[in-house]
């Protein structure tokens, strides 16, 4: 069975309000105690796999899940055990899943990679939830006769490590999950209460947080772009194309949002973020004409949560990264934490507004919409995505054109050879040449990285895959002489109050002189090569 559902993380200031709303008379109360299990070095949850035993009122249940069909589709598997039985083993302290059950059932090919066996043989309890859940039905009668059930279920209570009652972390959460009829209602139901109460999304299941416990991590590593998991063929339609390229970038975008939302600062996850809207705004436009259904208010929201969040990820990474890199180098110390400190807006504010939260339902919603609903249904992408791409090349040649050239020197300088100088994405639209030029070349990448699986034709396939890489290259070296030169305006405003920033200021300086002529040489080679599709 397939459940379709979403969580969200409950802001304590808004919890009253919300429980008038879950505990109504037809409200049900229930104790939830779930036990757990994985291998030792958790085989199951680096799989997307979570399996527990819970007590579910009266009854135990053996529940498996695993990954579905959409971005808010889970498979899961539930399986009533033996009271006695349960029992039994509860007193020996030997209660343990059967995996025997999950022959021939929807849920075997999730274990396909795993023999189940041996498997058994490895599985431990990790840890246990002890929630109460007040669940509460809503119904409505649709146009077509048929019911619209979801069910609203809020969970409070605590994941409890296995071998260390000591070691707890608490559940707030909420969850809507489809239980008959369309998926609209759901989606607007949670639209409703995510915007009355402030609710945050969050793709952390209770299995992962269990996992983050017993490791002795706060939040989930960031998550990068995985092109791997871009579902399309050759054959693929204009309406489906664009929904795979916007769920390709949602799986990016929901795991380091929902690691904010539950207080990550690490910039790392405000990075991946920053990255993820800018892939996804890359998608939106150039593939605009691709669905009826995409919204033009999603973007701006999307550029100018990616601007807040730029402007926290640069002041940490000088402060985390770059400053003691050049105080290795014997430069004094600059102080960026009260910069930190001074901005209105915190990578938390910049996602918790209500327009970014429901900007995220309704993209959610759009890539588990049915593509074949829409008017260009028998088209197939690839008739389209040749004259897009030209036409971003085009205004890449067009923008060095309009500039033109200009004279660089090169110097010997220093370099931070061991720094990830990364872009911190603001605000791109200045007369500044490097900027337009990155702008262009960085939709290029983005926008050839997702067209890239229809490019490949029989016996082209390397060298596409080439081209690209000297796209990758050059974006890349234009995107950290940009980040040398944001560093450097930092350094040189910083000067103003604090002179030790001046021997920030004067490096980056130095390192733009050097760099220049690398980047122009990159964006050279992708200028001058034959285009590949």
């Amino acid at each position: 069975m397939q459940e379709i559902e979403l969580k969200f993380l409950v802001p304590e200031p808004r919890l009253k309000g919300l429980m008038r709303q879950a505990q109504v008379k037809s409200s049900q109360l229930t104790q939830l105690a779930a036990h757990y299990y994985d291998t030792p070095d958790q085989q199951l949850a680096q799989a997307g796999i979570g399996l527990r035993i819970r007590k579910e009122g009266d009854s135990w249940v053996q529940t498996i899940k695993a990954g579905g069909d959409g971005i808010a589709a889970r498979l899961e598997h539930n399986a009533v055990l033996d009271n006695e039985q349960v029992q039994a083993m509860l007193d020996t302290n030997t209660l343990m899943p059967d995996l025997t059950i999950y022959k021939d059932t929807p849920i075997a090919p999730a274990l396909s990679d795993f023999k189940l066996k041996k498997l058994a043989k490895k599985l431990t309890r990790l840890y246990v939830t002890d929630v109460q859940r007040t669940t509460r039905l809503l119904v409505e009668d649709s146009s077509d006769q048929t019911e619209n059930s979801i069910e609203i279920a809020y969970d409070h209570g605590e994941i409890i490590h296995g071998n260390d009652d000591a070691q707890r972390e608490v559940i707030q959460e909420i969850e809507f999950e489809l239980i008959s009829g369309d998926l609209d209602f759901l989606f607007m139901t949670a639209k409703t209460w995510c915007q009355r109460y402030k609710l945050c999304l969050s793709t952390v299941t209770k299995a992962e947080r269990g996992g983050l416990l017993i490791n002795g991590q706060n939040h989930s590593p960031a998550v990068s772009a995985d092109l791997s998991q871009l579902n399309i063929n050759k054959k693929v339609s204009i309406p489906a194309f664009i929904r795979a390229a916007v769920h390709n970038c949602l799986l990016q975008i929901l795991p380091n949002s929902s690691a904010i939302v539950a207080g990550s600062t690490d910039s790392s996850h405000i990075l991946q973020l920053q990255i993820g809207i800018r892939r996804l705004c890359a998608a939106l436009n150039a593939f605009a004409s691709f669905s009826d259904e995409i919204n033009p208010d999603w973007q701006p929201i999307l550029n100018q949560t990616a601007i807040l969040l730029g402007d926290y990820q640069e002041l940490d990474y000088l402060a985390n990264y770059i400053e003691p890199k050049l105080q290795e180098y014997g430069a004094p110390k600059t102080n960026w934490t009260t910069d930190i400190d001074a901005l209105k807006i915190k990578p938390i504010d910049a996602i918790s507004v209500p327009d970014f939260q429901l900007t995220l339902l309704e993209l959610i919603a759009f890539t588990m919409s049915n593509p074949s609903l829409e008017p260009q249904n028998n088209k197939p992408a690839i008739d389209k995505i040749v004259k897009i791409l030209s036409k971003q090349y085009e205004n890449l040649l067009q923008t060095h054109e309009v500039f033109g050239e200009e004279d660089n020197v090169e110097s010997d300088s220093m370099d931070l050879e061991d720094v990830d100088l990364e872009s911190t994405y603001s605000n791109l639209d200045t007369d500044d040449q490097a900027d337009f030029e990155l702008h262009h070349l960085t939709d290029l990448r983005y926008i050839t990285e997702f067209c890239a699986p229809l490019l490949s034709k029989k016996g082209s396939k390397k060298r596409t895959e080439r081209q690209l890489k000297y796209l990758i290259k050059a974006q890349k070296s234009l995107d950290k002489h940009h980040s040398y030169a944001q560093y450097q305006q930092r350094y040189q405003i910083k000067s103003a109050v604090d002179n030790n920033a001046l021997y920030g200021a004067g490096w980056f300086a130095a390192l733009l002189k050097k760099d220049t002529k690398r980047s122009d040489k990159c964006l050279a080679k992708v200028r001058d090569r034959s285009i590949f599709w």
